[in-house]
């Protein structure tokens, strides 16, 4: 156990396609953050950026370019890159600061002004950068990447397109009800179902898009919290960042050939399953203490490997846990109450802080006609592509 720290202030900008600069939308998620703190920005002793690249060179040193455009007052400064675990390393590195003494009240800042279309490599040739690998060397977009993962689901579960049609239209219910997404309609499985095939067997309807947006927290030791006033707070008790382990059996783009299992014993688990567990493990709870779930949604089928990676269900159970009810709100274990990202699109650095905004909104009791009742225990996951873990962890 590492300790807890507080959430005093979550803040965003909606998701969109504003047109504007990515700076914008965090500064805004970052002073709706401090108010919901009821702090200012000068009490604030430690900045920390989740980086966007896509953006410029302001992009790389995004803890720096908040800090600037919230005005320079020497607070400490940190900018974290891990791709779409982004954010949750940007957390993590928070706690550290504050658990080890460094900083008792840290702003904690994601935003990006994602591409029209699908993500798409930068310039150059970089033969050691595996994003790039993916790209030039297999021409596999996210999509394809989405659509090899819903194979393999359908070929070893027996999943259909029906049951993956079926996640998108409880998200989109449930992201109509999100006053910060961007897709705010509901939808029918028939409408998924008739729009464009994208990554087969995935359509249109079952991919996020790409979007605009930003996330903020402030996050603060709990002696902090009660010199100001504030007794009960939403509490951040894990943070998982694992990476993978030898042999890796389950292949990710672009490593086509696997570790040999021949040889080599392969692990007991699953990269995203040890996420999981290793954030179960230092928070002292299980799968079973649960009231609700944020998982990484980029495909209607990824949010069902979710169910298992998580353990709330067996492995292959998860469209039976769909099918029941028990993923929607009211259900036995509601999972993306905030829409997910079928209803908000990526906007990278942002979406893991996102994720823990929902967590303490939904912990907080605020959140209006989304609110899962009793909520106590609620976990937000994702992964860095790569090899960044993604898991976090909130209590009240």
């Amino acid at each position: 156990m590492t300790g807890d720290v507080a959430v005093l202030g979550a803040g965003m900008h909606p998701w969109g396609k504003w047109g504007r600069a990515f700076v914008e939308y965090g500064v805004a998620a970052a002073r709706a953050a401090l108010a919901d703190a009821g702090l200012e920005w000068r009490d604030i002793g430690s900045i920390v950026g989740a980086d966007t690249v896509r953006s410029g060179y302001p992009g790389y040193v995004a803890g720096a370019t908040f800090a600037k455009a919230l005005g320079w007052q020497g607070a400490r400064v940190t900018s974290v890159y891990a791709a779409c675990a982004s954010g949750a390393q940007a957390v993590d590195t928070a706690r550290a600061q504050i658990l080890s003494g460094l900083a008792d009240v840290v702003l904690v800042v994601g935003a990006d002004a994602a591409p029209k279309g699908f993500f798409r490599p930068a310039g150059g040739d970089r033969p050691d950068d595996p994003d790039w690998l993916r790209f030039r060397v297999l021409g596999a977009t996210n999509p394809a990447y989405f659509g090899l993962y819903a194979r393999r689901r359908m070929a070893v579960h027996g999943d259909t397109p029906e049951d993956f049609a079926q996640v998108k239209v409880k998200n989109a219910a449930l992201g109509a009800l999100n006053p910060y997404a961007r897709y705010r309609k509901r939808v029918t499985a028939e409408e998924v179902a008739a729009s464009a095939v994208v990554a087969d067997p995935l359509r249109l309807l079952d991919i996020c898009a790409t979007s605009d947006g930003g996330a903020a927290l402030v996050l603060a030791g709990m002696d902090f919290a009660r010199r100001h006033g504030v007794r009960d707070p939403v509490r951040i008790r894990a943070v998982s960042t694992v990476t993978p382990r030898y042999p890796n059996t389950v292949l990710d783009l672009p490593d086509m050939a696997t570790d040999s299992a021949v040889a080599v014993q392969p692990a007991a688990e699953t990269f995203r399953a040890s996420i999981a567990r290793a954030a179960y493990e230092e928070a002292g709870v299980g799968p079973e203490d649960l009231s609700f779930a944020e998982v990484y949604d980029l495909s209607t089928a990824l949010e069902l490997q979710w169910y298992e990676d998580l353990g709330l269900c067996g492995e292959g159970e998860a469209t039976k846990l769909l099918r029941d009810g028990a993923t929607t709100l009211g259900g036995r274990i509601p999972v993306n109450v905030s829409g997910g990202l079928a209803s908000f699109g990526e906007a990278v650095p942002a979406q893991a802080i996102a994720q823990v905004c929902e967590l303490t909104r939904q912990l907080r009791y605020d959140a209006g006609d989304r609110q899962v009742a009793g909520a106590c225990v609620g976990i937000a996951a994702n992964q860095g592509l790569f090899g960044h873990g993604s898991a976090v962890i909130a209590v009240r």
